[in-house]
C-alpha cells in the first residue's frame, strides 16, 4: 500500500514491521529443545511454548478475536499468561494485562476502559471473572487459566482445554505496521486514575533491541532470568528481552514473594539477571538468606520504577558486587529513557562517583529538561524531564485530554522533575506531583529523604507535604526504624538540624512498622497520605495548629 506526498521523489510506503510474535517463532526454530520456562520441577521447551501459543491463537481466532481486538488478562505469573501474550500478538489483537492484585471492580473498570472483548482470568480469581462479566459491557466471553489454579469452575472454557483442542493447528502471524497496537500498558495510577498507554509492534521491537544493548549486553541462551515482579508490567517487558535471546525464565513457585526462596533459585539455576524495583532489591540484599546462597552467577540486577536512595545503593553494591544496573523510564516509554550501567555504580562517594544520577540517555533516545512554557533549560537548572525517541508510546487509548497534557511540541512530558549535568547525566529530584510549596519555597521530598537515610537507624522514609494554614504546606516524614534501633522524633529532628535548612525541615516525624506498597512494590505518596489520614495523624496535626492559634 502506498500513499501520501512523495518524499525526495519516492512515494511513502507502508511501515510494515515484524509481528512481535515472531520473536517466539525465531527462538523456537533456533533453540527448539532448550528450556524456556522453569517452575519448581516443571520444564517447558521453546518448541512446546511456540506450539501452545499457536494453538491458543487459533482458539481465539476461532472464537472471533482478530486484529485490533483487545484481550483482557488477569493472572498471576504463569506460563499460560505468557502464552496469551504471544497468542494475542500473533493474531494482531491487543494484549491488555492487569496487575493480579487489583480488586474485581478495578479490573472491571479497566475492561470497560480498554474496550476488551475477551477476558482470560486465572482460576484463583472467580470473583473477578463474575464482576467483569457482569459490569463490562464489551466482554463477550471469559476463559479460565487453569495452570496452577485452585479448584474453581467459571467461564466458557479452560485455556488448557482450548489449547489441547487446537493442538497442531497452524495460523499465520498477522501482518502489522509500525503503529499497530500490541499492548495496552496500564499506568500504575500513582497520580490518579489508571490510563491505557498504547504500545505498538514497531515501538516494542525497538525497546527490546535497546534493552538488550543498554541493559543486558552479551545476553545469550546460556543466561537465565528470575521473575520477581508481575509479568503484567515491567517484568513482562524484561521477559521479552530474555525470550528474544532464548534464555530460560525461572518463575517463583508462589505469588507471595519469598526472599529466601528467590536466593535459593538464583543459586540453583545459576540465574544471571533479574528485574525489580528498589524496594524489593533493598528487601533482598538486607535479608539474612542472601549470605546463605551462592549468587556469584548474577551479572545484571536491573532496578527501575523509582530512584534508589544512595545508602540502599551502597548496601546492594557491598552485598552483590558491581552488578546492579539502573534505568529510568515510565510505562509510556517502556522503561527506555536513561541507563546507569553497572560499571558506573561505585561505593566511593569521591569525584568519580555518579552520585544522585539515574544515568545517561538511552541509545536512540533524547532527553530535555523544560520549564512550564516548554523552553529547554541549561545544565543544573531544574524542570520537567521530557523525552523523544522510538520508545515513546503512541498515546493513551481514547483519552484526548490526557494526550494533550502528556505532549508538548512532540516531547513526552514524564511528570518527573530533574536536571542534567554538563555531561548529560540525568538527576531526578522528584515527581512534579510530589513537590510541595512551604512559605513560598519549593520543597523536593527526595532531597530530604536522602538526608534522613544517612542515619543508620532509619530503614525507610517517605516525606510529603500536607496542608498548613500559615505556610501553605509543611512536610511530614514517615519513617521505618531498623529493628532494635533507639530513635524517636525528637532525636531525629535534632540530628537533622545541622543537615537540613529550617525551611525544609519536616514539621513532624512519625514512625511506622512499614510503609504502604502498591502491587508493583513501590511506595506511592498517595498511599502514604491515605494512611496518614486513616491513622488520624493529619487530624492530630490540624488540632495542634488550632490549639497553638488560640
Amino acid at each position: 500500500m502506498t500513499g501520501g506526498a512523495p518524499l525526495g521523489g519516492v512515494a511513502r510506503v507502508s511501515r510494515r514491521v515484524m509481528n512481535l510474535a515472531h520473536f517466539l517463532t525465531q527462538t523456537a526454530r533456533r533453540l527448539p529443545n532448550r528450556t524456556a520456562f522453569v517452575r519448581g520441577d516443571e520444564r517447558w521447551t521453546w518448541t512446546e511454548i511456540a506450539a501452545q501459543a499457536e494453538a491458543l491463537a487459533t482458539a481465539l481466532a476461532a472464537r472471533g478475536i482478530g486484529k485490533g481486538d483487545r484481550v483482557l488478562v488477569h493472572s498471576k505469573n504463569t506460563v499460560q499468561m505468557v502464552l496469551s501474550m504471544f497468542a494475542t500478538f500473533r493474531i494482531g489483537a491487543v494484549w491488555v494485562p492487569t496487575n493480579f492484585r487489583l480488586m474485581p471492580k478495578e479490573v472491571a473498570v479497566l475492561a470497560t476502559a480498554s474496550g476488551a472483548r475477551a477476558f482470560l482470568c486465572h482460576g484463583d480469581f472467580p470473583e473477578h471473572a463474575a464482576v467483569v462479566a457482569a459490569e463490562a459491557p464489551g466482554i463477550e466471553f471469559v476463559w479460565r487459566f487453569d495452570e496452577a489454579a485452585r479448584d474453581t469452575a467459571f467461564g466458557e472454557a479452560d485455556v488448557g482445554a482450548r489449547i489441547a483442542a487446537h493442538r497442531g493447528a497452524r495460523i499465520a502471524e498477522c501482518a502489522v505496521e509500525h503503529d499497530d497496537p500490541c499492548w495496552f500498558f496500564f499506568t500504575s495510577g500513582t497520580t490518579g486514575r489508571s490510563k491505557a498507554a498504547v504500545l505498538t509492534h514497531g515501538q516494542m521491537a525497538f525497546v527490546v533491541t535497546n534493552h538488550l544493548a543498554d541493559l543486558l549486553p552479551g545476553t545469550t541462551e546460556d543466561d537465565a532470568s528470575l521473575v520477581v515482579a508481575p509479568l503484567s508490567h515491567g517484568a513482562g517487558v524484561h521477559f521479552l528481552d530474555i525470550m528474544a535471546r532464548g534464555a530460560p525464565t525461572v518463575l517463583m513457585p508462589s505469588d507471595k514473594f519469598d526472599v529466601a526462596e528467590a536466593w535459593r533459585l538464583i543459586a540453583l539455576h545459576r540465574v544471571t539477571n533479574l528485574f525489580t524495583v528498589p524496594t524489593i532489591l533493598k528487601l533482598m540484599v538486607e535479608h539474612p538468606s542472601v549470605a546463605e546462597h551462592d549468587h556469584s552467577s548474577l551479572r545484571h540486577v536491573i532496578y527501575a520504577g523509582a530512584p534508589m536512595y544512595r545508602e540502599d545503593q551502597k548496601r546492594a553494591l557491598a552485598t552483590l558486587g558491581p552488578v546492579i544496573v539502573q534505568y529510568f523510564g515510565l510505562g509510556e516509554v517502556t522503561g527506555n529513557i536513561t541507563v546507569l550501567p553497572a560499571r558506573e555504580h561505585t561505593l566511593d562517594d569521591g569525584p568519580r562517583a555518579r552520585l544522585g544520577t539515574c544515568g545517561h540517555p538511552r541509545t536512540g533516545m533524547q532527553v530535555s529538561i523544560r520549564d512550564g512554557e516548554g523552553r529547554e533549560l541549561g545544565p543544573h537548572e531544574t524542570g520537567e524531564i521530557c523525552v523523544i525517541g522510538p520508545a515513546v508510546f503512541a498515546g493513551y487509548h481514547e483519552d484526548p485530554d490526557a494526550n494533550a497534557n502528556a505532549f508538548h511540541d512532540g516531547w513526552f512530558r514524564t511528570g518527573d522533575l530533574g536536571h542534567v549535568d554538563e555531561e548529560g547525566y540525568v538527576h531526578i529530584t522528584g515527581r512534579a506531583s510530589d513537590m510541595y510549596i512551604s512559605g513560598g519555597s519549593n520543597i523536593h521530598p527526595r532531597e530530604i529523604e536522602e538526608k534522613i537515610l544517612t542515619f543508620p537507624e532509619i530503614a525507610e522514609v517517605a516525606v510529603l507535604g500536607v496542608p498548613d494554614p500559615l505556610w501553605g504546606e509543611v512536610g511530614i516524614a514517615v519513617c521505618v526504624a531498623r529493628e532494635g534501633a533507639k530513635i524517636d522524633e525528637s532525636r531525629l529532628a535534632a540530628a537533622l538540624a545541622a543537615e537540613i535548612p529550617r525551611y525544609k525541615m519536616p514539621r513532624r516525624f512519625v514512625f511506622w512498622e512499614a510503609l504502604p506498597r502498591s502491587g508493583y512494590g513501590k511506595v506511592p505518596k498517595r498511599m502514604v497520605r491515605d494512611e496518614l489520614e486513616a491513622r488520624g495523624v493529619l487530624a492530630e496535626m490540624a488540632a495542634e495548629r488550632e490549639g497553638a492559634a488560640r
